[in-house]
């Protein structure tokens, strides 16, 4: 069934527009595509996106690591590097300063009719997108600076995968459960 799946591009197109409906709707939902909740996000009065983010990274992580376990998806783990990191790091900041929305809520705000999201954020993801592209020859010796490897807390640590996850997921659920005991 998953390698029917894998070689049908339609079906795959179909999903992601599946996955990307529910995807927007849980932002909404959540409250995180609303500027006031990003803004006190930044001010630490109110933590639902990392809340949210957090329940994000526990689901995603027993997700990705069970189907991975059962065959039904391939692990990639991409290197990096500082200067990458860097350089993406200060195009995402400046453009959430300016308008307060990163690119996946100011999809879901465009979704909700959020003016502001739609003229500031699509114009922003293009203009940063193309910002970005005239000057990727300028940037690239700066790109690959500080090349670190592509390797897993797993294989860093030479744990087996679930030695690793489960720990972490207990980590965040009581991070989560703590700012919710502070009423955060």
């Amino acid at each position: 069934m998953y390698e029917s799946l894998r070689g049908n591009a339609r079906s795959q197109k179909a999903l992601g527009l599946l996955f990307g409906i529910i995807f927007g709707f849980l932002l909404q939902k959540s409250g995180v595509t609303t500027y006031k909740v990003i803004i006190n996000q930044l001010l630490l009065t109110d933590f639902t996106v990392l809340k949210v983010m957090m329940s994000a990274v526990v689901v995603g992580t027993v997700g990705i690591h069970f189907m991975h376990g059962k065959g039904m998806v391939n692990l990639h783990v991409r290197s990096g590097s500082f200067g990458s990191t860097i350089v993406g790091g200060l195009i995402f900041g400046v453009g959430f300063a300016l308008l307060g929305y990163c690119p996946g809520t100011v999809a879901g705000a465009v979704g909700q009719g959020a003016m502001d999201a739609l003229v500031g954020g699509v114009l922003g993801l293009t203009l940063g997108s193309w910002i970005y592209a005239v000057s990727y020859p300028k940037l690239a010796p700066f790109l690959d600076k500080g090349e670190f490897k592509h390797e897993r807390l797993q294989d860093l640590f030479h744990l087996g995968t679930w030695a690793v996850i489960v720990p972490l997921i207990v980590l965040i659920i009581a991070l989560f459960v703590g700012l919710e005991w502070l009423g955060l």
